[in-house]
Formats: structure tokens, sequence, C-alpha cells
């Protein structure tokens, strides 16, 4: 698995671990990506054929396996970049599951970087994603 495959596993495991993959999700999954190196640079069939081998593993080894494979081939850097990631993407439909919640907090503890490095991250996001003028 290459680093991009790596990152864009875990954005997967972001959208997919409650068991479900719902349109906003895949949307917001894609925006994410396409806006990054080397994402923005894939064809439709590169990154479609990309996607389909990263959902076979899912199917194949579940979102922990898929996880667990991807995480070591990121720097911390990386693992940084795409924990923020995931986060925001779990927050994308404005509901977060508890799956979600659960996967976050596994991302998080099996990353190379401080605990209290991830949970800044985590928390950062939560503020980025509130809905703080809702009345």
């Amino acid at each position: 698995m290459t680093p991009a495959e790596a990152f864009a596993a875990l954005a997967l495991v972001a959208v997919a671990c409650d068991g479900s993959l719902e349109r906003e999700e895949a949307h917001a999954l894609r925006e994410q990506l396409e806006a990054r190196t080397p994402f923005c640079n894939l064809s439709e069939a590169t990154m479609g054929a990309m996607f389909d081998q990263l959902l076979e593993l899912l199917r194949r080894d579940g979102w922990q396996g898929l996880l667990a494979t991807a995480l070591p081939v990121l720097t911390a850097e990386q693992q940084e970049t795409a924990l923020a990631v995931a986060a925001h993407l779990a927050q994308c439909d404005r509901r977060v599951q508890e799956e979600e919640l659960t996967m976050l907090e596994s991302m998080a503890a099996q990353m190379n970087l401080p605990a209290e490095r991830s949970g800044q991250i985590l928390d950062v996001i939560r503020v980025l994603n509130r809905d703080s003028l809702a009345g």
C-alpha cells in the first residue's frame, strides 16, 4: 500500500465505519481528497481503481483491518492530517454515530502521535464543525 492509498483508506474508513456510505459522505470524501496531492492529479479511472481496491480490503478485513494496514504506511505528519480529515468526514453529515466515535478513538490510539496531540486535533475539528449559530 502506498502512502496515497493509505491516506485514502483512512478517509474511507471514516465514512464507512458505520456500515453505510451515504451520498453526502461519498461527496465529502471525494472533495477532501481531490483538493490534495496526489489525488488532484489522478484520472477518474485511476481514482476508481484505487477505491475499488480499498473497498475490497474494507469488505474483506473490516474497517479495523483496513485501519491497521494503512496507519503504519504514513509518517507522523501524514497521520495527523489523516486524523483531521477522518474527523471532519465523520462529521460531514452532522450526525456522529457511536461507530464513528469508536473509529476515531481507535485511529487516534493507534497513531504514532502523543495522545495530547491527537486529542487536540479531534477537539479542533469538533469546534470547526460545531453549528455555533444554530438557534
